[in-house]
């Protein structure tokens, strides 16, 4: 078995041209399955079957590992399947139909609407990087961009009379989303203090030398601004997160909020009815008559 596995490995460098990192990600996780079987006496890839690669799955759950990883072993596991049938070394892939448990969906982490508000009206310097940063801020969370978004920002594609922008996000689609009062406010005081650019384009946010602001840079400037000014870590999803929420929050409606981020399956939008049954079931513990807890006397 083990020189079967190095031929496969050996095929990976080769023919496919796999990066080190992955071919040693390959090996690490086919070891792992060889040790497995050779515990059990197994000596032969095709005596293997799904039951016994469910038993081993299952373990390495055990054991601690996530779904995503499970997910990445599987893979190699068929790989190496695929080229034993191939090679005529093997009649079945036992591991065609097996998945992996699911791991727990994480749920993004946002501000409440107390700690947005104190976050966004802390800046009220005059100075043009305050300025320009408070402006960031308040357009990430009112209109709940993307990192990309934001930063590939041009000026013709912003129109703050009408209050309303227009952003090329993922799969090269348009859309175009609302700016609320006070990021229009925040954007016109930064429009006339920002330096002339020297970009192509004419980026809305630039540094002092005129050149646009780079993905990195934002986040930089965000996350600083958070610390300054909430004493916590702050990055630009975790606003447009908190954008999602409340405003799902106080409308109760998924396909608009869905239209608003962009998302092209309405599932990817669902996480943040999570999020807002968290914060009602938060409000039915603390007002609900039935549901108070009795003070400790």
């Amino acid at each position: 078995m083990q020189a079967e596995l190095d031929n496969f490995l050996g095929h990976l460098h080769s023919e496919r041209q796999l990066s080190p990192r992955t071919l040693e990600a390959y090996r690490r996780d086919l070891t792992s399955l060889s040790r497995f079987l050779d515990e059990r006496g197994i000596g032969d890839w095709n005596t293997v079957d799904s039951a016994l690669l469910r038993l081993y799955i299952a373990s390495r759950h055990q054991a601690g590992l996530t779904g995503r990883s499970l997910q990445r072993e599987l893979s190699a596991i068929r790989s190496l399947y695929r080229y034993l049938l191939r090679e005529r070394r093997c009649r079945h892939n036992p591991a065609l139909d097996l998945r992996p448990p699911k791991s727990p969906r994480k749920l993004p982490r946002t501000l409440d609407a107390d700690l947005a508000s104190r976050l966004l009206d802390g800046g009220d310097s005059d100075d043009w990087l305050t300025l320009r940063d408070h402006a960031m801020l308040e357009l990430f969370y009112s209109s709940g961009l993307r990192l990309s978004e934001l930063a590939g920002l041009d000026l013709d594609r912003l129109d703050l009379d009408g209050g309303e922008v227009r952003v090329l996000g993922k799969g090269n689609k348009t859309r175009v989303l609302p700016v609320g009062r006070k990021a229009r406010e925040a954007l016109r005081a930064w429009l006339k203090v920002r330096p002339p650019t020297a970009a192509a384009g004419q980026p809305v946010f630039v540094g002092l030398q005129g050149r646009r602001l780079t993905p990195r840079a934002i986040q930089l400037r965000v996350q600083r601004y958070g610390e300054e000014h909430i004493g916590q870590h702050l990055h630009p999803h975790m606003l447009r997160h908190s954008f999602a929420s409340h405003l799902l929050e106080s409308s109760g409606d998924l396909r608009a909020v869905q239209e608003l981020l962009g998302h092209t399956d309405i599932s990817t939008t669902q996480v943040y009815t999570h999020l807002d049954f968290q914060h009602l079931a938060e409000v039915y513990d603390s007002a609900h008559p039935r549901a108070k807890r009795k003070s400790d006397d």
